[in-house]
Formats: C-alpha cells, structure tokens, sequence
C-alpha cells in the first residue's frame, strides 16, 4: 500500500483532518499530481485559513505553476496570518520566500 493510499485510508475516518489533507496534498506534489495537489491545498484553506503551514506549500506550487501573482498573494495571506498566530518561524520562511519571488 503506498502513503497516498494509506492518507486515503485515514482520510476515510478523518476527512475534516487537515494535517492529513496537507500530507496527501505533498505526496501527489512529489508524484507530480500538482492539480490534485493544489484542490487539497486550496480547500484546506478556504475551510481553515489559519492553518498557517499550508501557505508555503500552496504558494511554491503556484509559483511552479507559474502563478506568480497568486504566489505572492497567497504569502502575504500567509504571513499576516502568521503574524496573527504570532507564529514566527513560519513568518521567516514566507517572508523569505516571498523576498526571493519578488526582488
């Protein structure tokens, strides 16, 4: 049984579980599946925008999607969010990645 299949197994029993989307979501990136990918991303967020690790990922995969202008707004969404949740390190790394985009 692969991870995705067994995501999928626990995503059965937990379907509202957003780390488990965000994990599935990775998995189908590192298959190159970045349209199922980006769905589970982007609904992760519409149901829970404060789920402030989900920004990065969701804003590189634009970015490599070429969506450079949904990149950046999804890391100014992000890094407000993180500012909000006082949540510092992941702060660093979207304003990071978010510098590099856009300088």
């Amino acid at each position: 049984m692969s991870r995705i299949d067994k995501l999928l197994e626990f995503i059965k029993e937990q379907p509202e579980d957003a780390f488990l989307q965000h994990a599935l979501a990775l998995e189908y990136i590192k298959i190159g599946e970045e349209t199922k990918a980006l769905e589970i991303f982007e609904n992760i967020l519409q149901k829970n925008e404060e789920y402030y690790g989900t920004y990065y990922h969701l804003a590189k995969l634009y970015e490599r999607l070429q969506q450079n202008d949904k990149a950046i707004l999804t890391y100014e969404k992000g890094m407000l969010i993180c500012k909000k949740l006082k949540e510092n390190h992941a702060l660093g790394e979207l304003q990071s990645a978010y510098e590099e985009l856009t300088f």
